[in-house]
């Protein structure tokens, strides 16, 4: 017997004769908030990102502008009109630290909390395509954005890699002195397409 077994065994004796009890799980599934992209927006903007709320049609253009003469990672999957004018970034990990940046979809995001969710699905990249480089930029269609995360973890796939995404990377030090770009991108920008 290890230690753990021993641990365990304990625990089961001390509770052998307790009575069963049922434990309530009135977890709040649902949030009613009426303007999400303006909540969402609001939210990542908090974070120190950069929000572009913008028509559908004015996308492709803003996508443009913000990667030309970048060289951009850009996900299998990602719809042609949003690499850009982008100069393509190849997929090795010393060509991902040299990239610019990553221009990415999303699965899922979040307006309580302005949070996005990656889950490696098409257009989105994998992690190390979306945490190596210094600057991601991310297409939100405004359908993929829900109230809260029990409405956003109710439309993932539990079996997929997700990454959740609040904001730029940072961390602080016991000093607490923000640092940025830490454990993944200094920058994040986000347009989200209405």
């Amino acid at each position: 017997m290890n230690a753990r077994d021993e641990i365990l065994g304990r625990i089961r004796q001390a509770v052998r004769d307790a009575p069963e009890v049922e434990i309530p799980r009135a977890y709040r599934t649902r949030t009613s908030v009426a303007d999400l992209v303006g909540l969402f927006a609001e939210r990542v903007d908090d974070y120190r990102a950069i929000v572009h709320v913008l028509p559908s049609a004015e996308v492709p253009d803003k996508i443009t502008e913000l990667v030309r003469g970048r060289r951009m990672v850009v996900p299998d999957g990602l719809p042609p009109q949003w690499a850009g004018q982008a100069e393509r970034a190849g997929g090795s990990l010393a060509e991902l630290d040299a990239a610019d940046g990553v221009v990415t979809g999303c699965a899922v995001a979040i307006a309580e909390t302005g949070t996005i969710v990656l889950d490696a699905g098409p257009g989105q990249g994998s992690r190390a395509q979306t945490l190596v480089p210094d600057y991601h930029l991310c297409v939100v269609r405004a359908e993929q954005i829900v109230a809260g995360v029990p409405e956003a973890v109710a439309r993932l796939d539990p079996a997929r890699p997700l990454t959740w995404i609040s904001g730029p990377s940072a961390t602080s030090d016991i000093e607490l002195n923000r640092v940025e770009g830490v454990h993944g991108p200094r920058t994040l920008e986000v347009i989200v397409s209405t």
